[in-house]
């Protein structure tokens, strides 16, 4: 009787062992599984041109919710376009309503680690898929976009890292103006000398030496610069009164009357010229009075080539030496004339009176 009991214990303890087992075990799965152990699911299917490293227990996403994961992925046997590899969906019964049966199935990434799922786009048909259905695949082209312009920029990040190295490698060997400065002692001297000249510099303006120096302590000087900006100040001020001629120019009604109607009657005087009236705009406009002033310049062109030529009195007198010669010795004769006619003029002026 007590050897009945003991093994009647031992097989509760056992019993309840396994039983606690058991519900560790189950509470340890639901903790972690996105699945819900009392939850029905249901198989769909999707067919795709590549699985593009799509993985089993690859989470499944209906406009970025979470409804399912994959559970195989195999060739399907048909060599159509986008029916090339099947992929078996287990997703929640109670989503399938939210699944129209036009909604497209892309391979899209999970995170920046290159871990992949089913994105699935919502469709527009009223009809939902059903148990065993399939949904059509969809483009990857965006996916393929944004792989490319990832290569692109990291090859852009490869060459700009290789060209720092580069620069980096230069600079390590003292090359360049920088690698000259880390590792010539003779520049590091002269900017070290540059350096306490600067310090010196900036002792003496201190000290109020130089005419920067006074510039910055002499208050004689100050005051100086101060009575000329006050100076300033007062020709500014006058101005800003009406004072003097730019004063009067800025504030005097009359002056600036005076200088509308003066470009009033300047207007009136160009459009007048550009209408052709008077003889500044006959000159302008008028092609009659044109055509003669330039028949007049060349007459007068003629003219002046006959005469430099020797044509003509003026011509001679310009060219002909004797003929010079002889008005020269008329003018004197003339002179001297005129000069005996001064002197004595009676002998010039006789009066005869006569009877008949």
């Amino acid at each position: 009787m007590t050897s009945t009991k003991t093994s009647w214990a031992k097989l509760r303890v056992g019993l309840l062992a396994i039983g606690a087992l058991a519900l560790l075990t189950s509470l340890v799965f639901y903790i972690t599984s996105s699945q819900n152990l009392f939850e029905s699911r249901s198989r769909i299917y999707a067919f795709l041109d590549t699985s593009g490293g799509l993985l089993k227990n690859a989470p499944v996403r209906l406009n970025g919710m979470l409804v399912g994961k994959v559970t195989d992925i195999i060739l399907s046997g048909d060599n159509r376009p986008k029916r090339i590899i099947r992929v078996t969906l287990e997703v929640e019964d109670k989503m399938l309503a939210n699944i129209p049966v036009d909604s497209k199935v892309t391979i899209g990434a999970e995170n920046l680690l290159g871990a992949k799922l089913i994105a699935i786009k919502k469709g527009t048909a009223s009809a939902h898929v059903e148990k065993g259905g399939e949904l059509p695949s969809g483009s990857n082209a965006e996916l393929d976009d944004i792989q490319e312009q990832a290569s692109a920029t990291i090859a852009v990040m490869q060459n700009i890292l290789t060209k720092a190295e580069g620069i980096v490698s230069q600079v390590e060997a003292g090359k360049g103006t920088i690698g000259k400065l880390l590792v010539d002692e003779e520049l590091y001297g002269r900017f070290l000398g540059i350096t306490k000249e600067v310090e010196k510099l900036s002792a003496a303006l201190t000290a109020g030496k130089g005419t920067m120096g006074k510039l910055l302590s002499d208050e004689a000087l100050y005051n100086d610069v101060r009575k000329s900006v006050a100076r300033v100040d007062q020709v500014i001020a006058d101005v800003q009164s009406g004072q003097g001629t730019a004063g009067k120019l800025l504030k005097d009604d009359a002056v600036y009357n005076e200088a509308k109607a003066s470009l009033v009657e300047m207007r009136k005087l160009l459009a007048d010229l550009n209408a052709g009236q008077g003889t500044a705009g006959q000159l302008l406009k008028s092609d009659a009075l044109a055509k003669q002033i330039s028949g007049t310049i060349g007459r007068v062109d003629t003219m002046l080539d006959k005469v430099n030529r020797g044509e003509g009195s003026l011509g001679q007198l310009l060219v002909n030496p004797s003929l010079y010669e002889n008005l020269n010795g008329t003018a004197a004769e003339m002179k001297g004339l005129m000069k005996d006619f001064r002197a004595n003029p009676k002998k010039f002026l006789r009066i005869k009176l006569s009877l008949f």
